[in-house]
């Protein structure tokens, strides 16, 4: 009886150590998480298989952390914002900034337009060339996807994008606001003729150049060379439809930012509206004799792709300007 009893007290004591193990949770000095850059993910949106990357931080914790979309432009991809392509990729900044910062950054794909090319379903009603997919709802389950597996603070997620990926966050920001806390389209305006209207308050930051030749910094037609691309407002406009809607009165902080590359034929003046409606911020940024490509100092591009799409800003860190903008906006 003696053995008995000593065997169901060793087995208690066995099983109370499982249970201390599986209810663990882990704290801010532990490695939860396998980190790095996770490529070639799946999930299937309305019967279609969409493609994915992500990048984990070293050291995540345990602590709740934001989310940030990057998403890449018309005829682009994922690898192009990784660096994983063997090009220069100002979007690779955004890793140093995930490890210092520790965020999660997801790097969705776009489908095939019409033309051939990689893209993104954004809210251009007047483009003819964009796909057909459902964007909205690829991006819309992975923010519900996420947060099943990490961390995620769900009041801190953000979307960024250049051009086409510009667009998208446009559209999300138009139709995902209550979800996503801002959004920075890069070198894309708002929509000459939206697919959707906004419902909820939400910060905007734009970033474009004054001589960028596929979207006009006046307003107008998109890359027309190209055609079917559709219609954007002016910068201005742009601006101006974010601040009425957030009901942003104050006049603007207007920046002049040094003009540390003087060989770049750019500089950069920024203008600021605050103490819109939840906090909400409107910002723009005019890469003043910039062209259609992201501003970067770690990452510049090379003189052949200037040619072909205008000067690229070399006075600014564009990762790192946007992330200043998002990281104090929150859902509210």
């Amino acid at each position: 009886m003696r053995n008995i009893n000593n065997i169901i007290k060793w087995f208690g004591f066995i099983i109370l150590i499982f249970l201390s193990i599986s209810c663990h949770k882990p704290t801010d000095n532990e490695e939860p998480y396998e980190s790095g850059l996770f490529t070639n993910n799946t999930i299937i949106i309305d019967g279609i298989t969409r493609t994915y990357d992500y990048y984990i931080p070293s050291n995540l914790g345990s602590s709740l952390v934001p989310l940030v979309f990057l998403l890449h432009g018309g005829g682009s991809k994922s690898d192009d914002l990784t660096g994983e392509s063997g090009f220069k990729a100002p979007y690779k900044v955004w890793m140093d900034i995930a490890e210092e910062e520790k965020l999660i950054l997801i790097y969705p794909n776009g489908t095939n337009n019409p033309l051939g090319a990689q893209g993104w379903n954004d809210c251009r009603a007047d483009s003819t060339t964009n796909p057909s997919v459902n964007d909205v709802s690829f991006i819309d389950s992975l923010i519900d996807y996420f947060p099943n597996s990490y961390n995620i603070d769900t009041n801190r997620i953000y979307a960024t994008g250049t051009s086409n990926g510009g667009h998208m966050s446009l559209r999300l920001a138009l139709e995902l606001s209550n979800k996503i806390a801002a959004i920075a389209p890069v070198v894309a305006s708002m929509p000459a003729i939206r697919c959707n209207n906004p419902v909820h308050p939400i910060s905007v930051l734009f970033i474009i150049g004054t001589e960028d030749p596929l979207s006009p910094y006046s307003g107008g037609e998109v890359a027309p060379n190209i055609g079917g691309r559709g219609t954007v407002l002016s910068a201005e406009e742009s601006v101006n439809f974010w601040v009425a809607f957030n009901q942003i009165n104050s006049v603007p902080s207007i920046m002049n930012h040094q003009n540390i590359n003087t060989t770049d034929n750019s500089t950069v003046k920024s203008s600021t509206y605050s103490n819109g409606i939840e906090l909400t911020q409107v910002a723009l940024f005019e890469i003043l004799g910039g062209g259609h490509l992201e501003p970067s100092i770690q990452e510049q591009y090379s003189p052949i792709l200037e040619l072909l799409l205008g000067n690229q800003n070399n006075d600014i860190e564009m990762a790192t300007v946007i992330w200043d903008f998002f990281k104090n906006k929150t859902l509210n």
